[in-house]
């Protein structure tokens, strides 16, 4: 008692911002992993530093030796392990508001004229089940994605999108990429989610929109071919049987957050999931 005593009274403010650092940067980094292959990673790793610990203790000696080669090659094979996450979280950090600017630069009156385009096109896809993938540029920038399709760089309009994804034609199955109010390219390639709990009836649509939202802060819009259902994808969760309101609600919060921690999603995924 008398030592956690002294302990306790010779804390300096110092020391105490020192510890709420170390639990932010702790918080942060179980709410990147959390849900993702991650956090199973990091339970082995737990289990395996116990079981080291405990063959030291118990003298077996053999088997402590294998575990303390592992954990020596291991931190190499947590960098290839982890790569996936390390970038998100390299990405996330390069996301905070020190480091970048707005995501929406257009003006206010513009943003409403900007979503209702949008939601006009999306609307009219849905009603012909033609199927469609919009991907929404942010913060991350999506160049390499860019270079996978055709250059476009023409403001965005139902009618442009409408055309793009007319069946039979050479972009339709591609993904169209846009940032701010214009449409980049047309034609895109997106990685396809690494989640292997997904249901079999989501399509490749669908788990290419999940894997570009996986691997950067965008935001993606799906039509499905088969059913018309408007479906929107953002950090890697998707949100289906959208109608018209609540997606030309969700563009508009989007160009216009309201904070930098809004996710303009969670409100509608209780009531359309």
């Amino acid at each position: 008692m008398q030592y956690f005593t002294n302990l306790f009274l010779n804390i300096r403010f110092r020391d105490v911002i020192d510890i709420l650092i170390v639990a932010f940067a702790f918080y942060k980094l179980f709410m990147l992993i959390r849900e993702t292959r991650a956090e199973q990673l990091i339970k082995g790793i737990v289990v395996l530093l116990v079981a080291t610990n405990l063959s030291e203790i118990l003298e077996l000696y053999t088997v402590f030796w294998i575990f303390e080669k592992t954990m020596t090659v291991g931190v190499i094979a947590l960098l290839i392990v982890f790569q996936p996450e390390l970038r998100r979280a390299l990405e996330h950090i390069g996301r905070t508001r020190f480091f970048t600017k707005s995501f929406a630069e257009i003006k206010d009156e513009d943003i409403n004229t900007l979503a209702e385009e949008i939601v006009e096109a999306a609307a009219s896809l849905s009603r012909q089940k033609i199927g469609a993938l919009i991907v929404f540029e942010r913060e991350t920038g999506l160049s390499e994605v860019v270079d996978t399709g055709t250059r476009i760089n023409g403001k965005v309009s139902s009618g442009l999108l409408i055309n793009i994804f007319i069946p039979n034609t050479p972009l339709h199955d591609g993904a169209v990429i846009i940032r701010e109010d214009m449409i980049r390219a047309a034609g895109c390639f997106l990685p396809l989610t690494d989640n292997a709990n997904l249901s079999k009836d989501i399509g490749t649509r669908h788990r290419a929109a999940l894997g570009i939202t996986e691997r950067s802060d965008s935001v993606a819009i799906i039509v499905s071919e088969e059913t018309g259902v408007i479906s929107v994808a953002e950090n890697g969760v998707l949100t289906r049987y959208l109608d018209i309101k609540a997606l030309r609600e969700i563009l508009v919060n989007m160009y216009k957050p309201k904070s930098p921690k809004t996710n303009f999603l969670s409100k509608w995924r209780d009531r359309y999931e």
